[in-house]
């Protein structure tokens, strides 16, 4: 049954074009994602995972195919229709952090709460806040980003991604600014969010962040080559742990 899944694509095609050509990004994608997987999508520069993972957020529509999340077929839905599942059904993260300068980390994290539309009395000080001390900042609510590490930032954009209580968090390239301490940091917060019961979708072109999920999806050419389990998931905070506390 498709309910029994968080994520479902069968057939998934995401042709672009041109004009004199066209480019076929997906070439008929079946993906599967349970309820409480922290999956990785891998793949090479023109391989199809920033198009799978743009279709999966409701940011562009397959031209062919179908896409169910929690059970409901989001492919032909409205404009509207799938901002409102973006905003309660997906968290982002996404490299660059994208927060507001001058505004405060609180104030970023209540940021989606604002465009709530489904007629909810929303407390959005008490989530953000509670979002925010969920990602190991309760004492930088008021802080500006320009006062916080990148580590720090990402976490803020974490917060923000997660205080909707979103069904998948989608993390795109989420350590790509970050050096590897910070990065590891990101990761082992990725996973404590994965063992709460969190769905976690991690696209990465580096094989050593995957080895932080629990499963490996591989894309080459628009098409699944690989799609398997990991036999042993690797744990991010020993390898924090490793790392003496004054390398960065």
């Amino acid at each position: 049954m498709a309910s029994d899944m968080v994520i479902r694509t069968t057939g998934l095609v995401k042709d672009y074009d041109l004009g004199k050509t066209v480019v076929h990004a997906l070439r008929g994608v079946d993906v599967c994602i349970a309820p409480g997987e922290m999956v990785a999508i891998m793949g090479a520069s023109g391989s199809g995972k920033s198009t799978l993972m743009n279709i999966l957020g409701c940011l562009d529509p397959p031209t062919e195919g179908i896409y169910e999340l929690d059970g409901k077929r989001v492919e032909s839905l409205s404009r509207d229709e799938l901002a409102d599942v973006r905003n309660s059904k997906i968290g982002f993260v996404f490299q660059g952090f994208n927060l507001l300068a001058r505004t405060t980390a609180l104030e970023n994290v209540e940021l989606p709460l604002l465009y709530d539309r489904s007629g909810r009395r929303l407390d959005t000080h008490a989530l953000a806040t509670e979002a925010l001390q969920r990602v190991g900042l309760g004492d930088r609510l008021e802080h500006l980003p320009n006062e916080l590490s990148g580590g720090q930032q990402q976490r803020v954009a974490i917060a923000r991604a997660l205080v909707t209580r979103p069904s998948v968090l989608l993390a795109d390239e989420p350590t790509g600014n970050l050096d590897t301490r910070t990065s590891i940091e990101v990761m082992v917060l990725f996973q404590e969010l994965n063992d709460q019961g969190i769905t976690v979708l991690l696209v990465t072109h580096e094989p050593d962040l995957a080895l932080y999920a629990r499963r490996v999806v591989e894309l080459r050419d628009g098409l699944v080559i690989r799609d398997a389990p990991l036999p042993e998931r690797r744990r991010a905070a020993d390898d924090l742990a490793a790392i003496p506390a004054e390398v960065s």
